[in-house]
């Protein structure tokens, strides 16, 4: 039978969907002005360890892997910090990311003043940095949602892109400066007291941690559970390849800056120069930041997205030939606004695609996807640059991003309906007189449907395959009785009976009206029969 049409919620207020409408709530103010100053020391390492690095060789590979060792640890390290950032006090973990920046930033303090940096040991000491932004990003992704309603979360997200945006303009601005008046030790000590202080600042705030009452899941465990969740979701996996897309090919031009930077005519080709280039990306990304509310108004995602990225494309090619920084600079204020165009309609395409108990773990793959693809990107590009010539290497990644992303958007266009994902309790967890076992449990579900239904009962019925897996199921089928027609039995298998619990736990309003789907087809005088078993272990003799 038809379902009911749920009333529709009031339209929201022209207050709610404001760019600054989050900035009115004091945590989300709080924990937004320590994001940009953690923001601004990662473009102050970033700039201070590029330029050193140009001063100790002129490689474009070895520049850009200065890129790649600040990305990669993210690709490696995202999901298992997404899973813990899920599964442990979300407070006490960022805190502890901040001190773990802090210091590294201590070492490369260290090693500039004792006058031991090379080249390697620059590399690996970005690397050590890039490790804690894999620890503190898949975790502040995740308490975003927390502190802000579902309206205002465009809005959120596109604050914290004005927040990596200004940090953008402030951060390096600070680092040329430091640079150019006392020496690149001295961003590394800037770096670690902010780092130090923003921990403190976090430690202000309160926010009650609920532990499970089935116990903390083990780390092996919830890795899986989140790579299930993403693999079985069509919008989720859609977003993933265009933001890897993205990024693949952005990341060219900012892996090569520092070489395009030194290039220019008019602007001296010193690290002023740089810090220009950098924050005019900056400014225009917060420009587009504070229209995209608008531009969300005026267009449908897809289409924001393809236009940002031709527009990226564009600009990085005019950056590959720009004579000087008159040119250069309106280029780069052009791929910021593109750069945060597409980041962002992205961005909020994955939140609103995952319940918040795994949150942090697909956050923590889109971020891996965006800083694997970065990682590989310079590389790939900086090596292209390397055998050919820096305009050449920028032209060659500005062609392939407009037409790769051409071609995913019309071969892989994400048309599923946006899903339901308020937590439900309508499904009752089972209660037993004893302990089950610690072996799988095995659920099978019996429904007897009219034959005649069997094709829109199978379609239906692969809806549930996504829908156990994504809630952590090891295995699903679906057995068809060869002796009854029409006879179908639903078999789930999971983990163990406390992680049969937890599904439980992760039911959605989506997965409540799937249910009633299913009970449509079933034509039986009883509902259908539910049986749960343990698989005992038996020993061989």
């Amino acid at each position: 039978m038809p379902e009911e049409a749920s009333p529709s919620p009031p339209p929201p207020s022209a207050a709610d969907l404001a760019a600054w409408a989050p900035i009115r709530r004091p945590v989300f103010r709080m924990l937004w002005s320590t994001w940009l100053v953690a923001n601004i020391c990662m473009w102050m390492n970033d700039v201070a360890a590029a330029w050193m690095m140009t001063s100790m060789t002129t490689s474009p590979l070895w520049v850009a892997l200065v890129q790649t060792a600040s990305t990669l640890p993210v690709f490696l390290l995202g999901l298992p910090s997404g899973a813990l950032a899920d599964i442990l006090d979300r407070r006490r973990y960022f805190i502890m990311t901040q001190f773990w920046v802090a210091g590294v930033a201590t070492l490369l303090c260290i090693a500039v003043i004792a006058d031991v940096m090379t080249p390697a040991l620059l590399l690996a000491l970005t690397f050590a940095n890039g490790v804690g932004l894999a620890m503190r990003w898949p975790v502040f992704s995740a308490i975003v949602p927390e502190l802000v309603p579902r309206v205002q979360l465009p809005a959120a997200l596109a604050l914290n892109g004005v927040s990596m945006n200004a940090s953008r303009i402030v951060g390096p601005l600070v680092a040329g400066a430091l640079i150019a008046g006392a020496g690149t030790e001295y961003v590394f000590v800037l770096n670690a007291v902010l780092s130090v202080i923003s921990g403190f600042v976090i430690m202000r705030w309160r926010r009650d941690h609920a532990p499970s009452p089935l116990g903390r899941e083990r780390l092996i465990s919830a890795m899986r559970v989140g790579l299930q969740y993403v693999s079985q979701s069509a919008r989720l996996r859609a977003v993933l390849l265009r933001i890897s897309i993205f990024f693949f090919h952005s990341t060219a031009l900012l892996a090569m800056l520092p070489l395009v930077a030194r290039g220019l005519h008019g602007g001296g080709g010193d690290a002023g120069t740089f810090t220009l280039l950098l924050a005019s990306m900056g400014a225009g990304a917060i420009v587009a930041a504070l229209n995209l509310p608008r531009l969300r108004q005026m267009m449908p995602r897809d289409v924001l997205v393809m236009r940002a990225t031709l527009l990226q494309s564009a600009s990085t090619a005019v950056m590959a030939f720009a004579p000087n920084v008159y040119v250069a600079v309106p280029a780069m204020v052009l791929n910021g606004m593109a750069w945060i165009t597409c980041a962002n309609s992205l961005s909020v395409s994955a939140q609103l695609a995952l319940p918040d108990w795994v949150r942090a773990r697909g956050m923590s793959m889109y971020q891996m996807a965006i800083m694997g693809a970065s990682a590989a990107g310079a590389a790939i590009w900086g090596h292209a640059a390397t055998l050919t010539s820096v305009p050449t290497g920028l032209l060659m990644a500005a062609g392939s991003g407009a037409v790769v992303m051409l071609v995913a958007q019309y071969f892989v266009s994400d048309l599923s309906i946006e899903e339901d994902l308020t937590p439900s309790r309508q499904f009752k967890a089972p209660v037993t007189d004893e302990p089950p076992g610690i072996g799988r449990v095995v659920v099978t579900i019996h429904y007897q449907i009219d034959p005649a239904r069997a094709d829109g009962f199978r379609a239906v019925m692969q809806e549930s395959r996504r829908s156990r897996l994504r809630q952590g199921a090891l295995e699903w089928e679906l057995l068809r009785d060869v002796n009854k027609p029409g006879h179908y039995v639903e078999q789930i298998i999971d983990e163990s009976w406390t992680e049969h619990l937890r599904r439980f736990d992760r039911v959605t309003a989506s997965d409540v009206a799937l249910r009633e789907r299913k009970l449509a087809f079933h034509i039986g005088d009883e509902p259908p029969v539910v049986t749960r078993s343990v698989v005992d272990s038996l020993t061989r003799a």
